[in-house]
């Protein structure tokens, strides 16, 4: 790709690009800019909160209530855990009531409520002559309890049989609620909290190339296994057919065909993006930045050591958030025999005046200029010194011719002087 097409993912538009374009250049430096005065525009909702929610609702979903019980464990996991304590509570207490209405009318049909102690008579269940008793046997069946005054009989088999019933429900109750429980604990989103993204995003040069930065750390000492970072701009965009995108993605190179973007997170570690003619940020200048609608999303992924389980971390900086001209402050200090983290450096910058104003895709365009005039005067002193090579060979060649003749009419001559002596 030639550096002076437009990539089709710029974040300038080419309305824009045609006014830099055309626009009076000064040299780079923190000077550059085109003098236009040009107002900052309302502020974009996020897509991604800085705690890692995303701005998204759902409205007019077909049949989401039975979509959602369809999938009632993922459903239970992922509810708050006020909702978890009383979908818990209810699972309970339901099937205790369910089976002891069950137990009273079974008792009630056999007649056990209006026969006394005194009687020889075996109920169905024994101690059993109320509504509450029926409860109570219920729940120390279910709980396998067993105070000793209430159990079933042999004298009604539908009684047995809903003993036998209400004992693998309640086993298959106790795992269900016990494994959302679990797996609601043991996932990896507090461990998230602990993992952190820079306030904000930079954009200075580093290795001679202007690179688009942000810092991500951890606060644990537990390390984070297999720990990658991804990053994707998201801004609206119209197509060549006229179809409007509100919310275009598009992915960020942080290093994925070098294996950069796979890191050992130990310390906080500065993630770079080089602006090149591949990034969307090619043709945006510092001015443009002040003005662009869009916003980056940041994503760390790993394992937890612990658990091994995945965390994702999300985060997203605005055009506002990103700071041209700025370097993150050190965080790491070497100590005697060990190295110090100080986080309260984490989110702070300094500013780099030698950064330039201009975009990358100026940059490029002016490198390839000096290198183009350089290569034309190095043409010339080449064309220059050949030729006067050539002349200092020519006047070589024709001393040479003299030198030739001179010996020859030397040579010549002696014949003369012996005849005359002669």
């Amino acid at each position: 790709m030639s550096v002076g097409k437009s990539h089709r993912y710029s974040v300038v538009s080419s309305s824009e690009e045609d006014v830099h374009r055309h626009s009076n250049m000064p040299a780079l430096g923190n000077g550059f800019g085109n003098g236009k005065i040009q107002t900052r525009r309302k502020a974009r909702s996020r897509f991604v909160n800085k705690t890692g929610q995303c701005n998204v609702s759902f409205t007019h979903m077909e049949e989401q209530s039975q979509r959602y019980l369809a999938d009632i464990f993922t459903t239970c996991v992922d509810i708050r855990w006020r909702w978890m304590f009383v979908l818990f509570s209810l699972a309970f207490i339901l099937s205790w009531l369910a089976f002891g209405f069950i137990f009273w009318v079974i008792a009630l049909m056999h007649g056990d409520m209006d026969r006394t102690s005194g009687d020889d008579f075996t109920p169905c269940v024994m101690q059993v002559n109320s509504f509450v008793a029926a409860f109570l046997f219920s729940v120390e069946t279910q709980t396998t309890i067993g105070y000793g005054f209430r159990c079933v009989t042999e004298e009604c088999p539908m009684a047995v049989f809903m003993v036998v019933v209400q004992s693998i429900l309640g086993c298959i109750i106790d795992s269900f609620m016990i494994g959302a429980i679990m797996a609601k604990m043991a996932r990896p989103k507090k461990r998230a909290e602990t993992l952190l993204f820079s306030h904000n995003a930079v954009i200075a040069m580093r290795d001679g190339k202007l690179c688009l930065m942000w810092r991500v750390g951890n606060l644990r000492k537990s390390h984070i296994v297999e720990a990658h970072v991804r990053a994707q701009l998201i801004k609206p965009r119209m197509t060549e057919e006229g179809e409007y995108i509100p919310l275009d993605q598009i992915d960020i190179n942080v290093g994925y065909d070098q294996g950069l973007d796979r890191i050992f997170l130990v310390s906080p570690l500065t993630i770079i993006h080089e602006i090149n003619e591949e990034s969307p940020l090619f043709g945006i200048s510092k001015q443009d930045l002040d003005n662009a609608d869009f916003e980056i999303v940041v994503i760390l992924e790993g394992m937890v050591e612990a658990t091994a389980m995945t965390a994702q971390v999300r985060s997203s900086y605005l055009s506002s958030e990103i700071l041209w001209g700025h370097r993150f402050e050190p965080v790491v200090f070497e100590e005697k025999n060990h190295y110090k983290v100080d986080f309260t450096h984490f989110h702070k910058t300094y500013e780099v005046p030698s950064t330039p104003c201009c975009s990358a895709k100026d940059i490029e365009e002016s490198k390839s200029l000096r290198s183009s005039a350089n290569f034309c005067y190095e043409n010339e002193l080449a064309f220059i010194t050949r030729e006067e090579e050539e002349q200092e060979d020519r006047m070589g060649e024709r001393g040479a011719e003299m030198e030739t003749l001179s010996t020859n009419l030397n040579i010549d001559q002696r014949p003369y002087h012996r005849e005359s002596e002669i």
